[in-house]
C-alpha cells in the first residue's frame, strides 16, 4: 500500500483539513442450488458468479474531512452488469448506492445520508451510531502511520429472501459480528469511512466480516480549501424508518421478480452487515 502525504501547516490547526481514499472488497463464497437438485449451478458456473459479485463490491470511495465534519461517498464508475449465469439471475441488495452521500457531523453527535430507493430521494437524519471499541494496543504499519487495533462485537439480524421453484422464502438469523478497526493517532480526527467514528484517531482499516476497507491514500491540508456541504435534498426518515422502507421494498422487487420469472432458478442474496 502507498499512501501520499501533502502537507500545508501543523496537523493541529485549527483549520485542519484533509482528503482520505478507501478501497472496499468482499470476499465470496455464495452457493446456489442444492448440489445435484435439478437447476442447481456446476461448480465452474457458481466461480464466474462468484467472481462476478466479487467486483461488484470493489469500489472507490473519498473521505473528505475537518476536525469535526465530513463527506463520504462513492467515486463516479461505470455500473458493473448485474451477475447473471445462463437462465439464472442474482441480485444483490443492500450492497450500497453509488450516488449515497454520507455527511457526518461528529460534535454534534450526527449524520445524514441521501439516498435513492428505486428513483426515489430519501435524507436519512439520526444519531451517529455508537461502536464500543476495545482498544487492544496491538500496532502494526499502514504506509507510513502506525496504526492502533480496535474491535467491537454486535448481533445482528439478517433476512434473506429468495425465489424457490416459484415460491418466495424469507430467512431470518441472528449472527456475531465483528470489526475491527485499525486507527492513526497522529492524524487527531475521530472519524473513519462509512458512518464509522469513535476512535482517538482516523480510521484507516476496517474488517467487518467479508468486508474490507482500506485506505489507499491521504491527503493532509491540501491546498485548495475542501468544501464540506450538508445534504438538503430528500424524504427525510430516521434510520429505522429508512430500514422499514428498505424491506418493503425488496419484498416488493421480490415478488415482481417472481411473476416475471421464465424458466431458470431464480435466486437472491442478501449480504446484511
Amino acid at each position: 500500500m502507498i499512501i501520499g502525504l501533502f502537507f500545508c501547516g501543523g496537523l493541529m490547526a485549527q483549520n485542519f483539513q484533509g482528503k482520505a481514499i478507501y478501497k472496499t472488497s468482499r470476499k465470496m463464497n455464495a452457493s446456489f442450488g442444492a448440489k445435484g437438485k435439478k437447476g442447481a449451478m456446476s461448480a465452474k458456473q457458481t466461480a464466474q458468479i462468484n467472481e462476478m459479485l466479487k467486483k461488484q463490491f470493489q469500489k472507490t470511495f473519498v473521505l473528505t474531512f475537518d476536525k469535526t465534519t465530513s463527506i463520504y461517498k462513492e467515486e463516479k464508475r461505470i455500473g458493473a452488469p448485474a451477475a447473471s449465469q445462463g437462465g439464472n439471475m442474482v441480485m444483490v441488495m443492500g450492497s450500497g448506492g453509488g450516488n449515497d452521500v454520507v455527511y457526518k457531523n461528529i460534535k454534534d453527535n450526527r449524520f445524514v445520508n441521501k439516498t435513492e430507493i428505486m428513483g426515489k430521494l430519501f435524507l436519512i437524519k439520526d444519531n451517529l451510531p455508537s461502536f464500543d471499541w476495545k482498544l487492544t494496543g496491538e500496532t502494526k504499519n499502514i504506509g507510513i502511520y502506525t496504526c492502533y487495533k480496535a474491535t467491537f462485537t454486535r448481533e445482528e439480524e439478517r433476512t434473506s429472501m429468495s425465489v424457490e421453484d416459484g415460491e418466495m422464502i424469507e430467512k431470518k438469523s441472528k449472527v456475531d459480528v465483528v470489526t475491527t478497526a485499525w486507527y492513526a493517532p497522529s492524524i487527531p480526527v475521530s472519524n473513519g469511512p462509512g458512518d464509522y467514528t469513535g476512535l482517538p484517531g482516523l480510521i484507516l482499516e476496517v474488517r467487518e466480516g467479508n468486508q474490507t476497507i482500506m485506505c489507499s491514500e491521504i491527503r493532509l491540508n491540501p491546498k485548495e480549501k475542501i468544501e464540506i456541504e450538508e445534504p438538503r435534498k430528500g424524504k427525510k426518515v430516521s434510520q429505522s424508518q429508512y430500514e422499514k422502507i428498505m424491506a418493503k421494498k425488496s419484498k416488493e422487487m421480490m415478488e415482481k421478480f417472481k411473476s416475471r420469472r421464465k424458466g431458470g432458478n431464480s435466486i437472491h442474496i442478501n449480504f446484511g452487515g
